[in-house]
């Protein structure tokens, strides 16, 4: 792997850093030790500008170019999920049930070397902007600093980020054109009856069987009212109610997660859901109660810099290790706000074999830091040469 030789050299001090992250968890917004350690390490490093507690726990560092030009953006998520952990790792978690599950502090990693080198050296133009975000994995921190105002108060022209990939070779980098990864929609439904003495079902309305009716009748929009050429999920995740043998219940719940790219698609999902759990409740004789989420938008790269960071890449890892082509997938993320809100890309960068993403037993490889720091670094540099 030709990784910049700087990098190479603070390979340790970045497993350092990364295990430290890994120990010490937190979620969605509520990221204060870890933005605390984050701004201490800025400071070491020596950046220009550290500006805290944006999107509450997030941080924006600024570093300044050898010369005057743009400003390209560098994002890192930095929560955990609400996992225990069960990696033997003899730095795990030190936090019952939380843990670095999805691999974030190797992403804080990643930019802090970065940073740390490109603070060294300098050789680009304009600006670099570093963001930490919270709550990725579950409030959309990425919305949130954008809503504050990340991208035109520091003047960002374009934007990239990276996500650890688990099971695919180290090193090795994928992205595409275009969309890369699905919105994401979610659906609570509650179906209300009339409970009682299971052995009277005549007297009764049972809602288990108007849920389970739903569930399956839901999965003729996939089938039935998708062109087949179009990507759509519907998976229903999640049926609850009854608490004995005997009882017909009064209440069940249900809910699905929806995923498309079309936002056409998407707007037809959501309506055939509610006229589907509509006609199915009148003909059950039960009510109900949907509340139906839209989530994370889909994460679409401009054409040009996922061309370009694919180039950037290949500087990195080789062309052999390099797909700039990948097919999309139907995961979700909400670096895609950010992806509205300014060009850019998103690549995946693999971490070799292990458990993968939300496993409890993940633990982020941490050869694979100097790889994505290297990229970022490059990415600064070809992005904003110095003439």
């Amino acid at each position: 792997m030709p990784v910049l030789n700087r990098i190479a050299a603070f390979a340790d001090e970045m497993k350092g850093w990364r295990r430290h992250l890994h120990a010490h968890p937190e979620l969605e917004f509520d990221c204060f030790e870890t933005a605390a350690f984050i701004e201490a390490r800025l400071r070491e490093i020596g950046v220009d500008e550290i500006h805290t507690g944006i999107a509450k726990t997030g941080i924006v560092a600024v570093i300044n170019g050898a010369a005057p030009g743009p400003v390209i953006g560098l994002r890192a998520d930095m929560d955990a999920l609400p996992i225990i952990e069960t990696s033997g790792a003899e730095h795990a978690s030190k936090i019952e049930g939380r843990a670095h599950s999805c691999g974030h502090d190797g992403h804080v990693t990643m930019l802090l070397g970065a940073a740390k080198y490109l603070t060294e050296t300098r050789r680009f133009a304009g600006k670099v902007v570093l963001m930490f975000q919270p709550a990725e994995e579950e409030g959309g921190g990425g919305e949130v600093m954008v809503k504050e105002g990340v991208m035109d108060r520091f003047n960002i022209s374009q934007v990239y980020g990276i996500h650890n990939a688990p099971n695919r070779p180290l090193g090795q980098f994928v992205t595409t054109p275009g969309p890369l990864m699905a919105a994401v929609d979610t659906l609570w439904l509650t179906v209300t009856g009339k409970g009682g003495h299971a052995a009277n079902p005549h007297e009764l309305v049972d809602p288990l069987i108007a849920v389970t009716g739903m569930a399956m009748a839901l999965q003729t929009i996939v089938a039935r009212n998708t062109d087949p050429n179009d990507s759509l999920v519907i998976s229903v995740t999640q049926i609850h109610g009854g608490t004995a043998t005997n009882i017909i219940p009064e209440t069940a719940m249900m809910t699905a997660t929806i995923r498309s790219f079309n936002p056409e698609i998407r707007d037809m999902a959501e309506a055939r859901i509610r006229a589907i759990l509509e006609g199915h409740a009148a003909a059950y004789g039960v009510s109900i109660d949907v509340n139906y989420e839209r989530g994370y938008p889909p994460t679409i790269n401009d054409a040009a810099k996922a061309d370009f960071a694919a180039e950037v890449a290949r500087e990195i890892s080789g062309a052999d290790m390099v797909d700039a082509r990948v097919t999309r997938e139907m995961g979700a993320e909400d670096f895609s706000y950010m992806l509205e809100a300014r060009p850019g890309a998103y690549l995946f960068m693999g971490t070799g074999e292990g458990p993968g993403l939300h496993h409890p037993a993940y633990d982020f490889n941490d050869e694979a830091a100097p790889i994505g720091a290297s990229f970022f670094a490059r990415l600064v540099e070809r992005a904003q040469p110095l003439v």
